[in-house]
């Protein structure tokens, strides 16, 4: 494979010309990749790695179909999104076809984050209201108005969040206020989503939306109980709100069960608008808003036309129903489903196994593995996380860590996974932790000095880890109230 430049050039080059706010994966001992196929992706030196994390190359890196559909398109044309072109109407009705009813007008836009900025003019102008729920931990994006209701970018101390921006807790029942041993965690979890509401009121703001990805990413793979959004849901729409679901990175059949992840909480939850982006070109720049008619006519209704140079430009438009193509024709819903739910039964005898893993969830695709160093107290094992992810990259697979405290191995990896993917990424797996169980004090201290990149997009925070060896803490099972998968 030809290069421009050595590693050791590039790496100079980044430093000298690109922002050094940009991090790389592993900064540490950062990766070149030159090419991928499938689920492998290859250094310049033709290593194998096998990607666990990959969301955006959603059917698998270079998919040939997908090249192919953006090849013959940009033979023919790639222009302006407001000519008529007939992939623009044909991908949206497809795309409706997928949602449920109400959720029929779509507005194409090029990044998640611009699906989400447009998501919130939306709502704000449906009622003329100004207000924001957003969830702690969350992240939405990298746009201004984005920063400002995603909590895990604001800096402590630093960032002051502003007053139309109202954070509830995450609904998280393994590491939250409410956990699995709660009555009603969806319940209480709800509730204080109502009690923001009502502080709101009297001190005379209004609600426009409530946005939550169906399942937190960034906030460390979590699932929300059963019946949590419903509830949100009727307080936010109580107010004259709307109901934004983020589903940037975990929709297009990622769970396996549902085509988008907040069908699995029941037919009864609809959100008001959807948001779509990564994985709908497979790596192409696209994305989508969809929402209801009468949302749409009230920001018609305006006055200021919306339009959006390339958004839903032929191009992308083909590339999109080629993914929806091979999603379909290669059953990898199915394949979601099928190897999601072998790989949580590998996990969750490591689980029994190993004292660092603390709980285990998720669903096809999605899947999360909370690290702790004390299985009772659930202190978590940040630095021990960062020396795992460094130590499968060493073995040939790319994990990453993230969450508040960088502890949770998050695993998103593109749709063609296969059961030999989970068992060898398993297997290494295991390994690495019975070794890091057995290692003194010494070791962790060791663990700190390369703990200060999590392999994410934003600094980890490791705290102390000088403790007892974890295999002499007791096992303590964890029994949750989780969606039926």
């Amino acid at each position: 494979m030809s290069e421009l430049y050595s590693k050791t050039e590039t790496i100079k080059l980044r430093k000298r010309y690109i922002g050094p706010s940009c991090k790389v994966f592993f900064a540490n001992d950062p990766i070149k990749i030159v090419r991928a196929q499938g689920q492998y992706m290859f250094d310049e030196n033709g290593k194998q790695y096998l990607d666990c994390i990959n969301n955006v190359a959603h059917v698998g890196h270079s998919h040939p179909e997908v090249i192919k559909a953006a090849v013959k398109q940009m033979e023919l044309l790639n222009t302006n999104s407001r000519f008529l072109h007939d992939n623009i109407v044909e991908y949206a009705k497809r795309l409706s076809n997928t949602l449920p009813e109400k959720l029929s007008v779509c507005y194409f836009t090029n990044s998640g984050s611009e699906a989400n900025d447009l998501a919130l003019r939306l709502a704000r102008q449906y009622r003329d209201h100004q207000d924001v729920i957003t969830l702690d931990h969350a992240y939405h994006g990298h746009l201004s108005s984005l920063i400002e209701i995603s909590p895990y970018k604001l800096r402590k101390g630093k960032d002051v969040k502003k007053e139309f921006v109202h954070v509830a807790p995450t609904p998280d029942i393994y590491r939250g206020k409410y956990r699995e041993d709660h009555p009603d965690p969806a319940g209480a979890y709800a509730d204080e989503v109502k009690k923001i509401v009502e502080e709101a009121q009297k001190c005379g703001r209004k609600i426009a939306a409530f946005i939550a990805e169906s399942m937190q990413s960034c906030g460390g793979q979590v699932i929300p109980p059963a019946g949590y959004f419903q509830k949100v849901a009727q307080y936010i729409h109580k107010v004259g709100g709307v109901v934004i679901a983020d589903e940037v990175q975990v929709g297009f059949g990622r769970i396996g069960k549902h085509f988008w992840s907040f069908q699995m909480y029941g037919e009864d939850f609809v959100p008001d608008i959807v948001t779509m982006g990564k994985p709908m070109g497979n790596g192409f720049p696209i994305s989508c808003v969809v929402t209801t008619q009468e949302i749409a006519e009230a920001f018609s209704a305006s006055g200021m036309e919306y339009f959006n140079t390339y958004g839903g430009n032929p191009v992308s438009c083909a590339v999109g129903l080629a993914v929806l193509d091979v999603i379909e024709k290669e059953d990898l819903q199915g394949n979601a489903t099928r190897v999601g739910n072998y790989l949580i039964e590998l996990l969750n005898k490591q689980k029994a196994k190993h004292s660092l893993i603390g709980d285990v969830r998720g669903i096809g695709f999605f899947i999360g593995i909370d690290l702790v160093k004390n299985q009772q107290k659930r202190t978590p094992a940040t630095a021990e996380a960062q020396h795992i992810i460094y130590k499968m990259k060493e073995q040939g697979i790319l994990l990453s860590a993230d969450g508040p405290h960088r502890n949770v191995l998050k695993l998103k990896p593109p749709m063609c996974f296969t059961k030999d993917n989970a068992k060898f990424m398993v297997e290494q797996l295991d390994k690495i932790l019975t070794v890091l169980e057995e290692t003194t004090g010494t070791r962790t201290e060791r663990l700190n000095e390369a703990s200060s990149d999590s392999g994410n997009d934003s600094a980890s925070q490791p705290e102390n880890t000088n403790k007892k060896r974890n295999g002499y803490y007791a096992e303590h099972t964890v029994t949750g109230k989780r969606i039926k998968t």
